[in-house]
């Protein structure tokens, strides 16, 4: 990601990247599409040398580290609620999938016993006492889309003819057991089982500690039954679109986790009780000594200080669109 990424002058085009791997067919399945679309080492959204999250020129999205220092303070609060006091300054702060210099606790004072970020590319490197957090790691990954048709869930997947992109439907070989037995003719579901995988591979290296995980996400039985159009999605310039194949490399591709997988996920690799609860929940319940602090500090005047926090925490903002996994394994 950055430097690594070659010069404008050497760069292969996507089309070029796109035939190369989809071979005489020019075919290839939706997440192998994305895979390539966002993290190509010469041209993945993901691995180009410029701003993507903020909202200065040239950015696409916003997200919670967009709202400065008190969104790694909440989350540094939070974790002071989950483990006991005494347990903090044994524990490694490690964030998975931060913008490079944008770590969410970087410059802030807090307890632990470092911290350090994994940007996308890294390897994941886990041991000992850890507290791993992620903030819209999961919603990163590529994912496979379906399709009811004729009867049976048939896969998404995308073609380059004549220079241009455009959706084909194929036979999925071998189908995902997790797709519902009854087809619903023209239901969509986008399967995020990457973002599965992940997190099974961040749980089964040799650590301990707390897993906090922001994103924003469904229940299987939302994503089956009430999102007949998938929830995928493309951002581009702060606009959300339904194009997923426009401007490949150049726009975030992304779409819903599935909460239930992440929990059996986490649950399969001894964490004790994982919860979700969304952003709101979350920090009214694990950080509320710091959210009334900032409050009685900020009461006689309205600042981004406090704009900020009301961003994360409002319902009709932050506070119910993301939500937050967490649990903990001894």
């Amino acid at each position: 990601m950055g430097s690594s990424s070659p010069t404008n002058a050497n760069r292969a085009s996507f089309p070029e990247v796109f035939r190369a791997q989809a071979g005489p067919a020019g075919v290839l399945r939706f997440d192998r599409f994305m895979e390539l679309a966002l993290y190509h080492p010469a041209v993945g959204y993901y691995r180009s040398d410029r701003p993507r999250v903020g909202y200065g020129p040239g950015t696409d999205f916003f997200t919670a580290t967009t709202s400065g220092a008190i969104f790694g303070e909440l989350i540094i609060a939070a974790c002071r609620s989950l483990l006991p006091a005494g347990e903090l300054a044994r524990h490694t702060f490690i964030e998975i999938g931060a913008e490079p210099g944008q770590g969410v606790i970087q410059g802030l004072p807090h307890p632990f016993a470092g911290a350090r970020t994994i940007i996308h590319g890294d390897p994941i490197e886990l041991a000992g006492d850890c507290i791993v957090f992620s903030n819209e790691l999961f919603d990163a990954q590529p994912f496979r889309r379906f399709v009811g048709r004729d009867g049976r869930w048939q896969e998404i997947a995308v073609a380059l003819r004549d220079g241009q992109f455009s959706e084909i439907t194929v036979l999925a070989d071998p189908l995902p057991q997790e797709l519902p037995a009854e087809v619903t003719e023209g239901y969509v579901i986008d399967a995020p089982l990457e973002s599965v995988q992940l997190l099974r591979r961040i749980a089964a290296q040799p650590w301990r500690g707390l897993f906090i995980a922001c994103d924003y996400g469904k229940s299987w039985a939302e994503l089956t039954e009430a999102t007949p159009a998938g929830t995928a999605r493309a951002y581009h310039a702060h606009v959300q679109g339904n194009d997923l194949l426009a401007q490949p490399g150049e726009q975030d591709l992304t779409c819903h986790v599935c909460w239930d997988w992440l929990v059996a996920a986490l649950t399969e690799n001894g964490f004790r009780q994982p919860v979700v609860d969304s952003h709101e929940s979350f920090f009214i319940h694990r950080a509320s000594d710091f959210i009334s602090t900032v409050v009685q500090e900020e009461a006689a005047r309205f600042s981004p200080r406090k704009m900020s926090l009301m961003q994360l925490l409002h319902p009709a903002h932050l506070g119910q669109k993301f939500q937050v996994l967490h649990a903990r394994r001894p």
